[in-house]
This record gives C-alpha cells, sequence and structure tokens, in this order.
C-alpha cells in the first residue's frame, strides 16, 4: 500500500521548519521510503525568539503562542503543498511541533495545535505524538526509532547529531534508543558569540584545543551514569552545560574544540558499552542530522569507533537533514493504521503505545 505524506519537524537547533512530501510504501510488514520534495523553511528572528522563550510564558500567552505556531506551520506547509505542486496528492500531515517543556514520566509539550494545522491545510493531521507513552510511564523519547527500526534496518546503531545527540542500537534481541548528549544546541551558543549561527564543517573548532580540566568535568556529570531509558530536556545543555564551559573563561575555539570532543567520548563510550554486551562486531553506524555535516565532529567519532571496528556512515545529505521528518510522516500513518507508534523498549513505559492526536482537516 502507498501513502503520501508530508511530515514536519522543528529541532531543538532553531535553525527552521523542516517539512517532507514522502511517499512510504508498505507490503506484508516491510516499508520502503521516497522522500519526493523536501525544504528547510528558515525561523525569522521574530520566531527564533518566540520559540526560544516560549518556556518563559505564563499560561495564557503559552496556549496563545501554541495557537500562532500551529497556524504558522499550517499555512508554511500549505505553501509548500502550492509551490511544488502537490494538491491532491497529499493525504496526511504528521507535525512533531516544538519541544518546549519535556518532564518525563509526568508531561512533554510540544507547540503547534494540530487542530490550526488542520484548519490551514485542511488536510488530516496527526499531532501530539509523545504524550500517550508518558501517560504509560515513558520517557515519550527518543520518538524516532519506530521509525530507523522499520525504514532503516541495516545499521546496527544510528546516530542523530541535532540540538541534542540521540543514539538508537538495534539488534536481533532488542531495540534500545535514548539522549546521549546535547550537541548543536550547545555548539551554536559557543559560535553565536562570533556572530555565527553555527560552525561550518566544525572549521573553528578543529583550530582549537581541548581543555582536559572542562572536559573532565563535562564528563562527570550526573545524567551520563543513569541508565537507560533516559532522556534530556533542552535545558539540561542551555542551563548546565553551557554555563559551565562559561565558567571555564575558554576562548572560543578552545571551547568548541572540548566541546566536540565530549561529544565524540560520550557517544563513543555508549557505543563500547553496547558492542561488548550484544556482541556486535563490524557494526555499522549511520549519522544524520545537522551533526553529520560537522567534518570535524565525525573525524573524531571516527577516531574513536575506529578501533572497535565500527563504520560510520554518512548518507546523502537529503537523508541527513530530513530523517526526522520522513519519520514523522511514518509515525503519522502508523497511528492512521492504528499500529504502535512508540516502542516500550526505548522509552520505559510499560506497553507500546499508538500515539497521536487526529484532526480531520473536514
Amino acid at each position: 500500500m502507498l501513502y503520501r505524506v508530508i511530515g514536519v519537524m522543528s529541532g531543538s537547533s532553531l535553525d527552521g521548519l523542516d517539512i517532507a512530501f514522502v511517499e512510504l510504501h508498505a507490503n506484508s510488514g516491510k516499508w520502503d521510503f521516497d522522500i519526493i520534495k523536501a525544504e528547510t523553511v528558515p525561523y525569522s528572528g521574530e520566531w527564533v525568539e518566540k520559540l526560544r522563550n516560549a518556556i518563559h510564558l505564563d499560561t495564557k500567552n503559552y496556549l496563545l503562542l501554541h495557537s500562532e505556531y500551529g497556524h504558522y506551520i499550517g499555512r508554511q506547509v500549505k505553501d509548500f503543498i502550492e509551490r511544488h505542486n502537490l494538491s491532491y496528492k497529499v493525504a496526511l500531515v504528521s507535525s512533531h511541533g516544538h519541544t518546549t517543556f519535556h518532564i518525563p514520566p509526568y508531561m512533554t509539550a510540544q507547540l503547534g495545535d494540530g487542530s490550526a494545522i488542520a484548519a490551514e491545510t485542511g488536510l488530516p493531521v496527526i499531532s501530539d505524538l509523545r504524550a500517550l507513552d508518558l501517560a504509560y510511564g515513558g520517557q515519550g523519547a527518543p520518538i524516532v526509532p519506530v521509525g530507523e527500526k522499520l525504514l532503516l534496518s541495516d545499521y546496527q546503531f544510528l546516530l542523530n547529531i541535532g540540538g541534542i545527540a540521540n543514539i538508537s542500537v538495534s539488534h536481533p534481541t532488542e531495540y534500545i534508543a535514548y539522549d546521549v548528549c546535547p550537541a548543536n544546541r550547545v555548539l551554536n551558543m559557543i559560535v553565536a558569540k562570533k556572530g555565527l549561527t553555527f560552525d561550518d564543517g566544525g572549521s573553528i573548532a578543529s583550530t582549537g584545543h581541548v581543555n582536559t580540566g572542562i572536559l573532565q568535568d563535562l564528563n562527570r556529570q550526573g545524567y551520563y551514569g543513569k541508565a537507560y531509558p533516559k532522556s534530556l530536556a533542552n535545558d539540561f545543555g542551555t542551563d548546565t552545560i553551557f554555563p559551565l564551559l562559561e565558567r571555564g573563561q575558554l576562548t572560543d575555539e578552545d571551547a568548541l574544540c572540548t566541546y566536540t570532543e565530549h561529544i565524540a567520548v560520550q557517544v563513543s563510550a555508549e557505543v563500547e558499552k553496547h558492542i561488548h554486551r550484544l556482541d556486535l562486531p563490524n557494526a555499522r553506524m549511520l549519522v544524520t542530522g545537522g551533526g553529520a555535516f560537522n567534518r570535524f565532529l565525525v573525524e573524531r567519532l571516527r577516531y574513536y569507533l575506529e578501533p572497535m571496528r565500527v563504520e560510520v556512515d554518512i548518507p546523502d545529505p537529503v537523508l541527513v537533514n530530513f530523517k526526522e521528518a520522513l519519520i514523522m510522516a511514518l509515525l503519522g500513518v502508523l497511528r492512521w493504521r492504528d499500529e504502535p507508534t512508540t516502542l516500550s523498549s526505548v522509552t520505559g513505559a510499560s506497553r507500546d503505545s499508538i500515539g497521536g492526536a487526529v484532526w480531520s482537516g473536514v
């Protein structure tokens, strides 16, 4: 069966709204995909500030922003459909929204009212994809492993380096995933002091030096000693990690270099645990998200992973950029089909669940 769907994703790095029109083919429980059209709609400075400061709003203004942002997403999706001549070709829109609060197992909140998206597009919309998993006692994150398991089963490790780096581990006897550490959000905060939005290719970080004292302090953070399932809120990076780097009074170059090393160390430490535990020789790791374009970070990952015989694969740029939007589209289809969208082995919930609110759009 063929599904033509739009997936929408906004990540914690605040670089823009990812929109992907995909074709998903279901055949006897196996899935294939084609990303037909995809683009990132950059946020204006005004929207960056609105989303960044949403956690400081009172209840009334937060809910007003939830509605406003839903209408914004809906208009962007409608424009995307018109620009690419997709009218009458899209069966469904599945929107992750933009995470503001994530406090498992009590609550999670993503801005972007699904009813507003449906009203703007006139299409069925799936939203609020994480909430039911939390209601069953789970972390509600990571949310992509179901999609990875169904669409990208050739890899034993799947690493996404966005605002937060998260890892999935695929093994015949289990499938687990969790957040590893803050990533691009912290790197971007450092380089913003130079008036830049990101460190292109990690070129600035590559000129710095690792401060071993600060690196040790970073690696001693309590989160890293916790057992999975576990997940991170954005404020761990912005309110704990970034101030720790600031207190070190490092040059921007050394701060970028040190934090890049921290990401590589934490990822490789998690891989090493599973390599030994699950006996995964000659494993393959797929790296996606904006961090896959950070050549210096990828170089440091390969430095640590090569002795473990883990091959690091960077796919084509479309999949790097739009893997999460692709998977949001699949989650919407799974919700439509009443099939599980979250895995309890990943989130720690009491059961797998079929999450997502459905808005008819008519």
